[in-house]
């Protein structure tokens, strides 16, 4: 490796930073300060929804089935209308997480058809507490709660609704293709558990937004879809330049269930199509943070667990694009990849993916039999700008980095620990290690890694190379808990002479206490943090 690849490929450009959300969705409880208007189980629930006004809370007899469908109705002046079951006290408080085990306690509203909740243009200042939403048995619905279709102007947006503590499903048998679709502002789904979001042939989600500006609230919630379980994009919007922006994704739980997964022994019999845990194709000031993301094979894609992948999805809207993201203090697991990142649309004119921050993140069990995938932790392609990967442990059964397409600017890889496999830093037409970093990372910075079975010759000075992933020394690395131990020759040798590899101490307490992996137990034999 000559002397002049070595010094490219240790001087970064310096990286812009992601910008963080602009504003934010308050989801703070206010209690009623109007009417309550009690409606018996069965009883006229949309005509209580057309006669409330802001401050009034709508009272459902928990047990109690309401059929809709319902619309959430414009309504002038500041203020909130609670829309709740009576038993809301034996519900988790606010902050916390409904599941279907508190269904007893929540009123059911139902529909032969979708959406089974949407809001008229300009609706706003709603909160749903406490309330089953489904279709009726055995019917399939392509949204339970529809919170903006395709808006076409700023006046058409629904604002300020959050649904709080809820369980929306689709139907166990048929499936339903969307759990909400987010097209507004200020808009929030929190607490909440979603299953049985799944269809054959085409895509499905828990939550999905594509036509509203933001910004937006997905946190502490159970999340359960066949497709995509979060996707932002997807489709076009018919705002013109409008980008899903300032959206925060904090502390849910991502994941299929194994009954979905041919092969399986739990398998139900009905080969639903399996993508992603995680999609944005169109989105700008996001935080993704403390989720659990796992169980994500190959089916229907190649089985990445998250895509930041460029779409103008329909041709239609070129300012399409995927900037200022944090992905932070997650834990990945159990998927046929890692991370794939797109960053130009490679079918439509689009923008540019930039300013994406990767760091404190622990991924495990990537690849391998049980997941299918190639095992790859970073799949690059298409020229990213100012992407940093940084202070990750990872174990995957394929490629470090997988890259393609036009050069990469401002690249950053540090203080990360991960496997180097066969190929390691790998791209088409070039192999493991210099010739991928000058073709495709000009000018990177590559140190303080620890990345053992890899060649050192081959890499930049500054990174680690020790004979296998046993030599890193974790705590227990056959039952996955990547600390390092006490005594291991890596402590201190990450940038700035702290530990390579996530943070497990500050990742874990961003972790719901529900979806802490074994490394944040009690007995945690952290050594040095």
């Amino acid at each position: 490796m000559s002397a002049a690849i070595l010094l490219a490929a240790v001087l970064a450009a310096g990286a812009a930073s992601p910008e963080p959300p602009r504003e934010r969705v308050d989801t703070s409880w206010v209690e009623p300060s109007g009417r309550s208007i009690r409606v018996p189980a069965g009883g006229d629930l949309q005509e209580a929804i057309d006669r409330a006004v802001p401050g009034d809370e709508i009272v459902l007899a928990a047990g109690g089935h309401y059929t809709g469908p319902f619309r959430l109705r414009r309504r002038d002046g500041p203020g909130w209308v609670l829309i709740r079951t009576d038993a809301l006290d034996r519900l988790p408080p606010p902050g916390g997480r409904a599941t279907p085990a508190h269904a007893r306690w929540m009123a059911r509203l139902g529909a032969a058809s979708g959406p089974i909740v949407s809001a008229d243009p300009g609706a706003g200042g709603y909160r749903l507490a406490g309330l089953e939403i489904a279709p009726s048995p055995g019917t399939f619905v392509h949204d339970v709660v529809q919170l903006g279709g395709h808006p076409e102007s700023e006046q058409d947006l629904p604002r300020y609704i959050v649904i709080d503590r809820c369980w929306l499903h689709g139907d166990p048998a048929r499936g339903s293709r969307r759990g909400v679709a987010l097209n507004g502002a200020h808009l929030a789904v929190i607490g909440s558990t979603l299953t049985d979001f799944k269809e054959v042939g085409a895509d499905s989600q828990a939550v999905a937004g594509w036509g509203g500006p933001g910004p937006f609230r997905i946190a502490n919630n159970d999340l359960q879809a066949a497709g995509e379980n979060i996707l932002f994009g997807g489709a076009d919007p018919r705002i013109r330049g409008l980008v899903p922006s300032d959206i925060e994704i904090v502390g849910n739980r991502l994941s299929k269930p194994l009954a979905w997964k041919e092969g399986d022994p739990a398998f139900d019999g009905t080969a639903w199509t399996v993508k992603n845990l995680l999609e944005l194709k169109n989105a700008r000031r996001v935080i993704i943070e403390g989720n659990l993301l796992e169980r994500n094979w190959a089916h229907a894609q190649n089985g990445f667990a998250i895509l930041l992948t460029v779409r103008n999805q329909d041709g239609s809207a070129p300012w399409s694009t995927i900037e200022d993201v944090l992905l932070a203090r997650n834990v990945v697991r159990r998927s046929g990849g890692g991370v794939n990142i797109l960053g130009r649309d490679d079918a439509a004119p689009s923008g540019r993916a930039r300013r994406i921050s990767i760091r404190n993140n622990l991924f495990q069990e990537i690849g391998g039999g049980a997941y299918g995938g190639a095992g790859i932790l970073f799949q690059l392609l298409r020229g990213t700008a100012d992407l940093v990967i940084e202070d990750n442990t990872a174990v995957q059964s394929g490629s470090l980095i997988m890259a393609e397409g036009e050069p990469h600017d401002r690249f950053v890889f540090r203080g990360n620990i991960a496997p180097h496999n066969d190929l390691g830093a790998v791209g088409t037409g070039t192999s493991t290690g210099a010739q991928t970093l000058g073709r495709y990372f000009p000018g990177c910075e590559m140190r303080g890694n620890v990345l053992p079975g890899g060649p050192a010759r081959l890499y930049p000075p500054g990174n680690h190379f020790p004979r296998d992933l046993e030599s890193v020394r974790f705590v227990d690395l056959r039952g996955h808990r990547l600390r390092l131990r006490a005594g291991s020759p890596f402590q201190g040798t990450g940038p700035g002479g702290r530990d390579p590899g996530a943070d497990l101490d500050t990742l874990c307490a961003a972790l719901s206490t529900a979806d802490r992996p074994p490394d944040c137990g009690p007995d945690h034999g952290s050594a040095s943090r």
